[in-house]
């Protein structure tokens, strides 16, 4: 059974792109889910079961103003259907059939200490040159990593830190 949050962030990115609205779309489920995830009594306003698809509409309409109607169309639907906490996973699909349709390639670079800003260049023009896409870099400093990088690459992961590689050795002594 496919989840319900991709086949949702399918239907609205197919309506938005016929619509030319992408990006407007975009921003504006991102501004929706944002205020939500930060104020607890609005999720809690929207996720209970205990107010009434009117009265979540009525705060809907009050809460968001100014959207564009295919937004507010969807949030209505969100809200008629009550998948309102799905939500944040419409966000993450649609951000993601975005990031597909403008070629963009969600790259993060995990090391132990600060990177040099070349060094960093670098990783991601060498990227972008392999996949023929626009990466979008993000930096991180995690001391856990000991030494070495971690690189996510869309959902793939390139794991070349210390931490892994003694991890890949503690795995291989308690085998033998």
């Amino acid at each position: 059974m496919e989840e319900i949050a991709p086949v949702y962030a399918r239907s609205l990115f197919e309506v938005a792109r016929d619509q030319s609205k992408l990006d407007v779309v975009r921003e504006q489920v991102g501004e929706v889910a944002e205020a939500i995830s930060s104020d607890r009594s609005l999720a809690t306003f929207f996720f209970s079961p205990y107010f009434s698809t009117e009265e979540k509409k009525d705060g809907l309409h009050k809460a968001v103003t100014g959207a564009d109607p295919l937004v507010v169309n969807f949030l209505e639907l969100l809200v008629e259907k009550h998948r309102m906490p799905e939500l944040f996973r419409i966000r993450r699909a649609f951000d993601a059939l975005w990031d597909e349709e403008n070629k963009q390639l969600p790259v993060e670079i995990t090391s132990a200490v600060d990177l040099d800003d070349e060094v960093v260049k670098s990783i991601g023009e060498k990227i972008a040159e392999q996949t023929g896409r626009e990466v979008q870099l993000s930096t991180h400093v995690d001391p856990d990593v000991l030494g070495g990088l971690v690189v996510r690459v869309g959902n793939t992961v390139l794991d070349a830190s210390v931490q892994h590689r003694l991890e890949r050795l503690r795995k291989e002594l308690a085998r033998a």
